[in-house]
């Protein structure tokens, strides 16, 4: 009922807004600007083709290759550029404002048949000759208006093939079957660590995103078939790209959303480039609190970017990317069990991390090198006291301080001679973890232990990488062969590069203009978490050295894609994922590749590299680009996912959730007006059960506030089926010197509740303090939260 009262109350701000701001500003006229350039020596194409398509406006470009289109009406448009000799090429969605020139670039791709001097006519959704299947392009107005997302990119890819997710209020990545630890993130090609506030460390979800969407301009998505200079990753790279800032004239973005007030601020700087700044700060505490929960997570984040084009030929990039995360309890929801649970389990958590990097592009006649330099910092610390009496240090149960620092150089070159396609390339990088542990456990046959340690870990990693590609049979058949070396200086084994040797094969014939089909094999190697690595005893010693190894995973991917002449595609895509060395945690006997969807720390423990495991399934995707108003996404995915028990014994991941099916689309009207829905189902997800005995042992229960699996019966329940429905109404208004967009939110409209997975607790006296037996147990026993809230939300964006 108080959902429903929200809902209500949300939705009558929402029109009385929409009443007030159409008495403001009258539209005016709209302007695209930019430049059409090879995308490898970016020198400028002279009378290119640029027009609007599905109109009959457009231009072409002067001697150096720019253009400029003039009395445009403000909206979204998909822009297309085309010359004899090269494939051409669909910008989409591209937005136009009356109070700032929009300014794009078309990089442009050559191909063989310019010697027969044919225009080429490109598939509209990238693809490429490394990465021909799994890859996904992400604009921004897909991110910004996705319902249900909160702006959040990690939210939106949810609705691509592949893609699961765990509980309603996480981010965790889980793509074909693997972990949220197999994932790579990258910031205009320089590495970041994570993408999310309150991160997991050890892996890479959290609850929310930390990239500010207002100065994204694509995302690309890769989910198999990995380019060569993209390595330590299983599961899937993401490489964000941002927007340049203004050229004209200082500008800036204020939006408030659900969960955050952000600032935005992009000037030129005079005739040599642009700098874009960006600043985020959160009231999520406030609907955390609303909604009862007994954690309150608050955040800040900031992100700037420079680029600075010195002469046609150097191109320099620097950009920051950082946050702060406190996470303190909420005492006042502490009624329900699952309260009870969370205020009993979760630590008082602070984090901090951040990103500074520089990325140099020297373009050369038929090259182009690629230099990057950067540093990372990641900062996280967790306390936990028992009945969260922090009065005496004798209460202490948990204390972990720990830092994950990473200088990392890379240099690549890209060229293209004769129609062939060359990529090569080395990086290093020098890496310090610090771990500082303090922490109370029960391990059953051992009994009550303390572990107690102070470590420090610096070592060096260090590549190799190299790619060939080339199109034969008049172009119908495209080939790229690759390969890779790592090594890393923690151990013998990872010491030698050759030993982590990682080739990889991708094909796309096209069968007709419009059918291809498509194949990838590789085998690809990452590196096992910090956390597993800088495990030691208290006498400082490495307890995990000499047993863990890099991951080893081999992938197969076979895909049939046709496109249309209508901005769609139909594509299926079968994956086999084979993998070895997986690290395999000795005191519970499960492995590594099970953890990450939950807060906190995984990895910080003894293990070897003994685990294998596979997953294996089938994709299907029908998605529709912006088309007479109308897109969409409908997305299918049957997998399994299984790894080793401790008997030799495959069983079901804890990503095994079988079934993935995501509907998202929505229809642009008139007068700016936009409607979009997205529904989501996902099969239930594997559980172990409780050893109830061993849980209800006050040397377990008192440290941990949590029950013991019973890991004989490992990932043997599962969860019900999820769904959720989510709705969100935008309405914009472009005005001379201004634009706004307003919108409404709802996610999980018709208030579905899902089950989380069981937790254990015991009883307790009106003083919530645990109630003890005869026998010296306390009186255990499961329960089931449920997830999903009903969450209305308004939105402002104001552009300057």
């Amino acid at each position: 009922m108080i959902q429903v009262t929200r809902l209500i109350q949300i939705s009558t701000r929402f029109l009385i807004l929409l009443l007030i701001f159409p008495l403001v500003g009258n539209a005016q006229t709209a302007i695209l600007k930019g430049s059409v350039v090879d995308a490898i020596n970016n020198e400028g194409i002279p009378f290119a083709n640029v027009f609007i398509q599905n109109t009959t406006t457009g231009t072409t470009t002067d001697l150096e290759g720019n253009f400029e289109l003039t009395g445009l009406k403000a909206g979204l448009y998909n822009i297309e550029a085309s010359f004899l000799g090269y494939a051409s090429k669909t910008l989409f969605e591209v937005e136009l404002f009356n109070n700032r020139p929009t300014t794009v670039v078309f990089e442009m791709e050559q191909d063989e048949k310019q010697l027969q001097e044919v225009e080429v006519k490109a598939n509209p959704f990238k693809k490429l000759e490394e990465t021909p299947l799994s890859i996904r392009t992400i604009g921004v107005n897909e991110i910004q208006r996705y319902p249900g997302g909160n702006r959040d990119i990690s939210k939106v890819i949810q609705s691509l093939p592949g893609v699961a997710s765990s509980v309603s209020f996480r981010n965790d990545i889980i793509i074909r079957g693997g972990s949220p630890a197999e994932n790579r993130f990258y910031l205009e090609d320089i590495e970041i660590p994570t993408i999310n506030h309150f991160s997991t460390q050890g892996a890479t979800g959290g609850p929310v995103g930390m990239i500010n969407v207002d100065f994204i301009r694509e995302v690309d998505f890769v989910s198999g078939a990995f380019p060569a200079n993209r390595g330590n990753a299983l599961s899937s790279v993401m490489n964000i790209k941002l927007i340049d800032g203004r050229d004209d004239r200082p500008g800036a973005t204020f939006t408030v959303g659900a969960s955050e007030v952000a600032a935005a601020f992009e000037t030129p700087l005079k005739d040599k480039g642009n700098l874009i700044f960006a600043w985020r700060t959160s009231y999520l505490q406030l609907l955390f609190k609303a909604l009862q929960l007994p954690f309150l997570p608050t955040y800040n984040d900031f992100q700037f970017k420079t680029k600075l084009k010195l002469n046609q030929r150097n191109e320099l990039t620097i950009l920051g990317l950082g946050a702060i995360d406190n996470f303190e309890l909420n005492f006042d929801a502490n009624t329900t069990e699952d309260q009870q649970f969370l205020l009993g389990t979760l630590p008082d958590n602070d984090q901090w991390n951040y990103t500074v990097g520089l990325r140099h592009k020297l373009f050369l006649e038929n090259s182009y090198w690629t230099f990057v330099v950067s540093r990372s910092m990641f900062n996280n610390r967790a306390i936990k006291y028992q009945n969260n009496d922090d009065s005496s240090e004798d209460n202490l149960t948990l204390k972990f301080v720990s830092q994950e620092i990473d200088n990392k150089f890379r240099v690549e070159n890209t060229a293209r001679i004769k129609g062939w396609k060359y990529t090569f390339g080395i990086g290093a990088e020098l890496s310090k973890f610090t771990n500082q542990t303090f922490n109370k456990v029960f391990i059953p046959n051992f009994g009550e232990l303390t572990i107690d340690f102070d470590a420090q870990l610096i070592f060096g990693k260090y590549n190799a990488f190299g790619q060939v590609s080339r199109s034969i049979f008049n172009n119908r058949l495209d080939i790229s062969l690759g390969a890779r070396i790592d090594g890393a200086s923690y151990n013998a084994s990872m010491a030698n590069p050759f030993r982590q040797f990682s080739p990889r094969l991708s094909l796309n014939l096209g069968i007709t203009e419009r059918l291809s089909l498509n194949f990838n094999t590789g085998m690809y190697f990452q590196l096992p978490a910090y956390t597993l690595l800088g495990y030691q005893d208290s006498n400082g010693n490495l307890l995990n050295q000499d047993a863990l190894k890099f991951i080893n995973n081999k992938q197969v991917v076979l895909g049939m894609q046709y496109a249309t002449q209508k901005n769609s595609k139909l594509s299926i895509e079968g994956f086999l994922k084979l993998y070895d060395n997986y690290p395999f945690l000795l005191n519970d006997s499960i492995s590594f590749a099970n953890l990450g969807g939950d807060f906190g720390v995984i990895g910080n423990d003894i293990a070897d590299a003994s685990s294998e495991g596979r997953s294996y399934g089938v994709e299907f995707l029908f998605q529709q680009k912006l088309f007479k108003g109308w897109y969409g996404i409908l997305a299918y995915t049957l997998y399994w996912s299984e790894f080793k028990d401790k008997n030799g014994d495959f069983v079901p991941s804890a990503w095994d959730s079988r079934h993935i099916i995501s509907m998202t689309g929505g229809k642009k009207f008139k007068k700016n007006w936009e409607i979009g829905t997205r529904w989501g189902i996902q099969g239930g997800a594997p559980y172990t059960p409780f050893d109830l005995v061993a849980s209800s042992l006050p040397a377990n229960f008192d440290n941990s506030g949590r029950g013991l699996r019973d890991f004989d019966q490992l990932n043997t329940q599962r969860t019900i089926w999820f769904h959720q429905l989510n709705v969100r109404v935008d309405k914009k208004w472009f005005f001379s010197k201004w634009s706004l967009n307003l919108y409404l939110d709802i996610q999980n409209i018709y208030n579905f509740q899902g089950e989380g997975v069981p937790e254990f607790t015991v009883e307790r006296d009106d003083q919530g303090i645990p109630l003890l037996n005869s026998n010296g147990t306390y009186n255990g026993y499961t329960f089931t939260s449920s997830t999903g809230n009903l969450i209305p939300s308004i939105g402002i964006v104001v552009k300057l």
